[in-house]
C-alpha cells in the first residue's frame, strides 16, 4: 500500500511539472513573437497628381516657377516624387504641377523642403491618352467642376474621343486630360488659336462647358 502511494505521488509530481514546462514553452513562444521587430509597411503605390498653388495675380512669373521647380527636382526621391511637368498661368498667378507620388502627403513635404511654396488643392488623377504638341498655337488648360460622384474615368474618356472628332473645325489640338473621379474634377490641356476656341469645342461635341479656361506656359 505504501509503494501504491509513493508511485501515485510522483505521477502527480510528472504530471505537474509537464504541465508547467508546457506553460513556459507557450510563453516563451508568445514573448518571442511579440518581441520580433514588425515588418517594415509596403510603401503605397505611385499614383498621378496634379496639385494647384494660387499665388495670385502679378506674384508669379514662368521664370521664377522654373527656379522653383528645379529645387523640386532636388529632393524629391527623398519623398519618392516624380515631377513631370508644369504649368504657369501668370496672369491669375496659378502653378499646377502634375507629378507621380505615392501620397499627397509626399507632393506636401517636397514642395516645403524644396522652397516652402505648398499647394492650395492636390487631386489625385487618371490621365488619359497623351498626343503630340503641333505648331506654334498657344497652351491652355481647362477645369471642369462637375461635382462629387457626377464623373468617371471611362464618360470623360468618351466625351474625349468627341472633342477629338470635332477639334480641327475650330483649330483645336487636344493633347491629355486628367480626371479626378474624386472630386469631380476635369482638367484638360489643350492648343488653340484663343479660349474661345477651347470651349466651342466642348460645346458641339458634348455640351459639358468648363468653368474656366487659362493660357499657360509649359515647364518640365
Amino acid at each position: 500500500m505504501k509503494s501504491i502511494t509513493i508511485t501515485l505521488q510522483a505521477l502527480i509530481a510528472l504530471t505537474f511539472l509537464s504541465f508547467r514546462l508546457a506553460a513556459q514553452t507557450i510563453q516563451t513562444a508568445q514573448t518571442a513573437q511579440t518581441t520580433q521587430p514588425s515588418q517594415p509597411a509596403a510603401p503605397d503605390i505611385a499614383q498621378f497628381y496634379i496639385d494647384v498653388h494660387h499665388l495670385g495675380a502679378g506674384k508669379v512669373t514662368a521664370v521664377a516657377v522654373a527656379a522653383a521647380h528645379q529645387k523640386d527636382l532636388a529632393v524629391e526621391k527623398k519623398y519618392n516624387v516624380s515631377f513631370i511637368k508644369y504649368w504657369v498661368d501668370e496672369s491669375k498667378g496659378d502653378v499646377y504641377c502634375l507629378s507621380s507620388a505615392p501620397n499627397p502627403g509626399a507632393i506636401r513635404a517636397t514642395h516645403a523642403e524644396a522652397h516652402g511654396l505648398l499647394p492650395d488643392d492636390i487631386y489625385k488623377v487618371s490621365p488619359g491618352q497623351e498626343a503630340m504638341i503641333k505648331g506654334n498655337n498657344s497652351l491652355y488648360l481647362d477645369i471642369h467642376e462637375l461635382g462629387p460622384g457626377n464623373v468617371t474615368a471611362a464618360a470623360v474618356a468618351a466625351a474625349h474621343q468627341k472633342d477629338l472628332a470635332v477639334q480641327q473645325k475650330y483649330g483645336v489640338n487636344f493633347i491629355n486630360y486628367w480626371v479626378d473621379e474624386k472630386s469631380g474634377t476635369v482638367i484638360c490641356l489643350s492648343q488653340a488659336p484663343d479660349s474661345a476656341a477651347v470651349v466651342n469645342t466642348h460645346r458641339e461635341a458634348h455640351g459639358l462647358l468648363p468653368v474656366s479656361v487659362v493660357k499657360v506656359e509649359q515647364g518640365q
